[in-house]
């Protein structure tokens, strides 16, 4: 009770004039930084940092609170469009989305999205507010072991939710750890594959691999199909009502996706891509077990709204779930709640236990301003989500160039290295080839993002024991996670039995028929 006496009084705070102000200049700007590739929201709030060095603290965090949450969703509307993510979190929802919108349903994927995220952030924040020491205590059972095992499952399960072939979604993963490991050795600081160029010695940086995978490769897939690429321009832009039968699929896919984002969000290294493709996994086995009881066809493949609608909310889910760790022990477990750690310590705030009492107004306000975003995010993108559709009636030559343009820019801004564009050239070309041969190239940069986080816990685990491998498997959560990877990694393989034995049984009775 304690908890909703500080949320409605940090409420009342956050609905001052000024902080609601700040608060919707927050979800604006996060919403048009989220939709340029390799920005995101994390990129917003550190150009942010010293401009807000002479405001209020609370008024400070407020802003950056709708910058996270606005950046959050402006990611999706290019994953939607043109399937090209703003931010690694939203790679999830350009399977089912772009689909959608090349259906004639771009304003539904983006209501389905913006919705998701509302849904996800109340209840996500609600959770984080009323349940915040039990998750801190969640968070702090994970040791070496555990990550390592984490990890794990977590490239078994994205090889084999977004590829077709188990094969190629391995040689994707493999691609993304082998960049992942280009550089210094942390540990040892020996040079890997750094072909005696010393600007490799820093390794690829995650913006220039993730802007080139996704933005650059999709627009040299597109260039090189031509006339054969989808029509953009042809895609009509509607009104973002959802139907009553789109509510009655997406509810339990927001509902699914935002435990999962929550769940997910106060472990240290798990990011929003793993809660992201677990829902999208989640929701296309479920598809496909309905469609197996007679529940109608799957539309997985060419458009399903639960493939929106899960992931979305997984992503804020795990928004609303990383500021458990970031206020209750210090501790950011994404880009943005590491930039949001330093500017706490700009105003001289150390957050940990003691911040809820010595700056709990901060806190609660910063809590309340969040439900406060949710609602502003939804006010101000859901009644736009037709324009935004409009974008892509632009000429594809514009439309394209413009892509290309702020990628470089993106890059260029990391330290205006010309090297850096010479790599960023080499990973698109490598996300072309990747695209024409049809190897998905979500596995590579998951590798790209949790390789380095694996092998460093491995090597932790393996220290701590002295070398005994019994400290990956001595824990619970481990065993349930190589339980979990184990059946990930059979599925694909049962069904695909399954399926050989179907199509053998239907040969052998039209065989039995026509003699």
């Amino acid at each position: 009770m304690d908890a909703i006496v500080l949320l409605r009084d940090g409420l009342a705070a956050a609905l001052t004039p000024g902080n609601l102000l700040w608060a919707f200049c927050g979800v604006l700007l996060g919403t048009a930084v989220g939709v340029l590739p390799g920005m995101g929201s994390a990129m917003a709030v550190a150009l942010l940092l010293p401009v807000t060095f002479q405001m209020d603290p609370t008024s400070a965090f407020i802003l950056f609170a709708g910058v996270y949450y606005g950046g959050m969703f402006g990611g999706a509307t290019t994953s939607i469009l043109l399937n090209t993510p703003g931010q690694a979190s939203s790679i999830a929802t350009t399977y089912e989305g772009h689909r959608m919108a090349l259906g004639g349903r771009a304003p539904q994927a983006l209501g389905t999205a913006v919705i998701g995220s509302f849904v996800a952030s109340i209840i996500g924040t609600l959770v984080v507010a009323l349940f915040a020491p039990t998750m801190v205590d969640f968070a702090l059972k994970f040791g070496p072991g555990e990550y390592f095992a984490l990890t794990v499952f977590s490239f078994v399960a994205v090889a084999a939710v977004v590829s077709g072939s188990v094969l190629r979604g391995v040689a994707s993963l493999l691609i993304g750890l082998a960049i992942g490991l280009v550089g210094i050795d942390g540990q040892s600081g020996a040079p890997r594959f750094d072909f005696g160029s010393p600007v490799l010695l820093d390794g690829i940086d995650i913006v220039i691999v993730t802007v080139g995978l996704l933005a650059l490769g999709e627009v040299l897939h597109v260039a090189a199909r031509g006339r054969n690429a989808p029509d953009l321009a042809s895609i009509r832009a509607g009104k973002p009502w959802l139907k009553r039968r789109d509510v009655r699929r997406s509810l339990p896919a927001w509902l699914r996706g935002t435990a999962l984002g929550t769940a997910f969000g106060p472990i240290p290294g798990s990011g929003a891509e793993i809660p992201t493709f677990l829902s999208l996994g989640a929701e296309r086995r479920l598809a496909k077990r309905r469609e197996q009881r007679g529940g109608g066809e799957s539309e997985f493949g060419k458009g399903a709204i639960e493939g929106v609608a899960g992931p979305e909310a997984a992503n804020n889910g795990s928004a609303a779930g990383s500021l458990v760790p970031l206020l209750g022990l210090g501790l950011p477990t994404s880009a943005t709640a590491a930039i949001m750690l330093a500017a706490f310590q700009q105003y001289g705030l150390q957050p940990g236990p003691v911040l809820f009492e010595r700056n709990g107004d901060l806190v609660w306000t910063l809590l309340a301003s969040l439900l406060i975003g949710s609602v502003l995010l939804l006010v101000i993108n859901l009644p736009f989500a037709p324009l935004w559709a409009r974008l892509l009636k632009l000429p594809k030559p514009y439309l394209y160039a413009g892509i290309t343009l702020f990628s470089v820019l993106a890059v260029y801004a990391i330290n205006a290295s010309v090297v850096h564009l010479v790599m960023l050239i080499g990973v698109a070309l490598l996300a072309f080839v990747m695209r024409h041969f049809g190897v998905p190239v979500a596995p590579a940069l998951i590798g790209v993002v949790l390789g380095p986080i694996a092998e460093s816990e491995l090597r932790r685990a393996l220290a701590a024991s002295a070398g005994d491998l019994s400290i990956l498997v001595d824990s619970g959560i481990s065993l349930t996670l190589y339980a979990l990877v184990l059946i990930a990694a059979f599925i694909p393989l049962v069904s695909r039995v399954r399926r050989l034995r179907a199509e053998r049984r239907e040969r052998e009775t039209t065989g039995a028929g026509t003699s």
